[in-house]
């Protein structure tokens, strides 16, 4: 199944995407709250999938998705802002993340759509970790 780490710095919206995730299925292993805590959690809990905010307070969304890009092995990176993609020009488009989901869109259908997601329920023999 899907590993899935949600980098965020509201613990409500943490908290929600949580929420909303495991609702559809999918495994969330862990939560960071800034740039730097997404690095050191995708070190020590190797994710599959980082949900990633691109406005956090140390080091920006886009800055942590390159360097998670050059790790091994390197985690899916969706990108993820209250904003609108078109406020981040080309920088979505050149950056090392497999897309872009506003947060209002987030969805096991939008984040499949960009990465491959597999379920908890489709897991060979139906059963969580």
């Amino acid at each position: 199944m899907t590993s899935f780490l949600i980098v965020d710095d509201h613990a409500d919206f943490r908290r929600e995407a949580r929420a909303l995730l495991e609702a559809e299925g999918l495994w969330v292993v862990g939560e960071a709250s800034d740039g730097q805590s997404a690095l050191d959690e995708t070190v020590a809990l190797r994710p599959d999938v980082v949900l990633l905010d691109v406005g956090l307070p140390d080091i920006d969304g886009f800055e942590v998705a390159q360097r998670l890009a050059a790790s091994t092995p390197a985690p899916g990176v969706v990108l993820i802002s209250s904003r609108d993609a078109s406020a981040y020009g080309g920088r979505i488009a050149s950056s090392q993340a497999a897309g872009f989901v506003r947060k209002d869109n987030l969805s096991a259908d939008a984040i499949s759509a960009l990465v491959p997601v597999v379920p908890r329920a489709q897991e060979p023999g139906g059963r969580g970790r």
